[in-house]
């Protein structure tokens, strides 16, 4: 499978945080880097959606749809924040 970028989580992130996250910073839990997550690498197969870390590949989060409503697990992802933010 073929993999994409973060840009193709762009739709579960707003359905599960109601708002654009791709442009959100980011922090892996495992090795630390920082970036937009739209710089993920996504890989999109049933049952679910899988986005690992760019530099140590690492899931960082996962999206799966039950019953009509996104579910997500971030317990790869230390910390999201804004561009600029401290």
């Amino acid at each position: 499978m073929e993999p994409l970028d973060g840009n193709a989580i762009g739709g579960p992130l707003i359905d599960v945080f109601g708002a654009e996250m791709t442009g959100v910073i980011g922090t892996c839990g495992y090795c630390g880097d920082t970036g937009p997550v739209a710089e993920l690498v996504v890989y999109r197969q049933a049952p679910g959606t899988v986005a690992r870390c760019r530099a140590c590949g690492n899931i960082v989060m996962v999206f799966v749809k039950v019953r009509g409503t996104t579910c997500v697990d971030l317990m790869g992802m230390a910390s999201l924040g804004q561009p600029g933010a401290a």
